[in-house]
Order: C-alpha cells, then structure tokens, then sequence
C-alpha cells in the first residue's frame, strides 16, 4: 500500500490560537477536526504544496512557516506520512473556500476536540513549547525555587524537576513547591517511582530510559489527560516511548556534554535518522541550547531540552 503524503498546518494567529478544520461526512476519517492541509503531487515540494493547499482551502497566503513534525501512520485501508509545519504568519483572512467549518481554538481547548488518530501526536505537538528547562543538580532549596520562579517569568513553559540522587521524602517537598510555583504558568514534568503518580495530579511524569525498559510492555501507566515522557538515547528506546505511548520524548545526548563527558553523542545526523523513524515530538538534549532550536526545527524535532544553558542566573 503507497503511503499517502500529506503537507498539513498548524496554523497560529496573533493571539497564540490555532485554526482547526472539519472534515466533510462524506471523506476518509469524515466528521472529525483536522488540521488543514491537503496531498503533496508528484514533483512538488512540501513547502509549494502547504502553500498551494492552504490558499485553495482558506483563502490565505503563507508568509511564515517552519517544520514541526513528520507522523507516519497506518489506518486498516491508508497509510500516511502528515508532514507538518507551523505557520506564524500569513496574508489575507481564513474562511471555508470549500464550505468547511473552521474553528480557532486555544492550545489547551484543543484537547476537546476529535481528531483522526494520526492526529494525536500533531495536537501534541502544537500544545508544546519548544524548550524544555530541566533543573539542575546541587543547589539548595529556595536557590532551585527561585531559579523556577525566574525561569518561568522569563517564558519556560515546560520544567522537569530533576531528582539526580534518588526518590527521596525532599524530592516529594520540592515537587510540592514546584506545583505551587507551576501551576497556571508552566507545565511541571516530575521524577520518581510511578506509585506517586496519584499524589501529584496536575504534574506530567518523565519516565527515566530504566523505566521505559521495565513498564513499556504494560502500556501507558497514567491517563491521556496527563502529560507522559520519556528519555531515549537509541532506536530500542524510542520503540518503548512508543509502544508505552508517551506524549513526547527527550533524545540525548546531542553534543558532548559536562554532566557525560565519557558517553558518545549522537550527532546531528544520526539525531536526524532517529526523528524520521519517531512519530511524537523529540526534545533534542546534551550540549544544546536556545540558539539551536532552529537546527532542531530543521532534522524534524520539537526542540530542545537543557539543564545550564536554560538555567537562569539567581
């Protein structure tokens, strides 16, 4: 069966909300919202075709727009690959060209909504941010918090509380201020064994490469409405996220780093090949930065993930 290659869109107005369309009754996956977009023809670009599309559909014209994520996903009677883009800025005024509805929604109404299954990672994706803060090792208390605090005012939107020297009672007060600092303004991703999952409801949990290994097979340990990650640093471990269904997933290490001088980077070219083969956001991780977000963007990842680079000065 040919994979059907579609240019699809994320497309975002000025206020930070993203246009979603629904599909007609009588087309494959009918009746649900997706994001607009249409086939990419023989010889044509994914760029050529996104524009081309997105002016027949809505009337617009692209201004802006860079990668976001690449979906392959099987249907019993379709295979496709959503190559998808995020769209900043265009011309004209969105409407229906075909009749479709359209809707412009927040990030986190996105959820509300029903889309295809290949959808999924896509809404992932669009509700994410593009850096991902992770907390650094050593410091005391109020100096973590207050670097949280700063973090976020300066526009982190997405932390992981690290817990480098075990799963410990302070681990479980720190994620309690944590939350506290969080709530409302970032996304806090915490550490520790899943038996806490009940006790921190509005976290996310990042699953270490070791748990991945020991609970992959019995699936997704918390609900859809809870945000799930992993860390992977191969092709087995991105099979696990996989099959476990995480939401998104960290890849490292990058670049040589100081917390694993002896460990072998990736390189951006094998980082590459292990994208292309990964259907959910990848955070890009070791030796990285803010700076290198647009590079990330390029080889088919979500972002980047760091520890000092990110870590405001306090």
């Amino acid at each position: 069966m040919k994979r059907v290659h579609v240019a699809a869109a994320v497309i975002r107005g000025t206020d930070g909300n993203i246009l979603i369309a629904r599909r007609a009754d009588t087309q494959h996956q009918g009746g649900l919202w997706e994001f607009p977009g249409g086939k990419v023809e023989a010889g044509e670009s994914v760029e050529a075709a996104l524009a081309r599309e997105l002016k027949e559909e809505l009337g617009i014209v692209v201004e802006a727009a860079r990668p976001l994520i690449k979906v392959q996903h099987d249907y019993p009677d379709k295979q496709v690959l959503l190559d998808v883009w995020e769209v900043s800025a265009f011309a004209g005024e969105p409407h229906g060209v075909e009749g479709q509805p359209l809707a412009w929604v927040s990030q986190r109404e996105l959820v509300d909504y029903s889309f295809p299954d290949a959808n999924q990672p896509i809404v992932a994706a669009a509700r994410l941010p593009d850096q991902y803060l992770i907390t650094p090792d050593g410091l005391e208390t109020p100096e973590l918090l207050r670097g949280i605090q700063k973090a976020i005012a300066g526009g982190i939107k997405l932390v992981s509380l690290r817990a480098p020297n075990g799963y410990d009672p302070k681990y479980r007060d720190l994620a309690v201020d944590a939350t506290g600092l969080c709530a409302g303004k970032a996304q806090l991703m915490l550490k520790g064994p899943l038996e806490w999952l009940g006790d921190f409801p509005s976290a996310g949990w990042h699953l270490t490469a070791a748990q991945l290994r020991k609970y992959a097979a019995k699936g997704r340990p918390l609900a859809k409405d809870r945000w799930l990650a992993a860390s992977c640093h191969n092709a087995e471990e991105l099979a696990l996220a996989e099959q476990m269904d995480v939401d998104f997933v960290t890849l490292s290490p990058v670049l040589p780093t100081q917390t694993h001088p002896d460990t072998q980077p990736l390189g951006w070219e094998q980082a590459q090949q292990l994208i292309a083969n990964f259907s959910k956001p990848v955070f890009l991780l070791g030796g990285l930065g803010p700076d290198d977000r647009q590079q990330a963007w390029q080889i088919g990842a979500q972002g980047v993930a760091g520890i000092r680079a990110f870590w405001p000065q306090v």
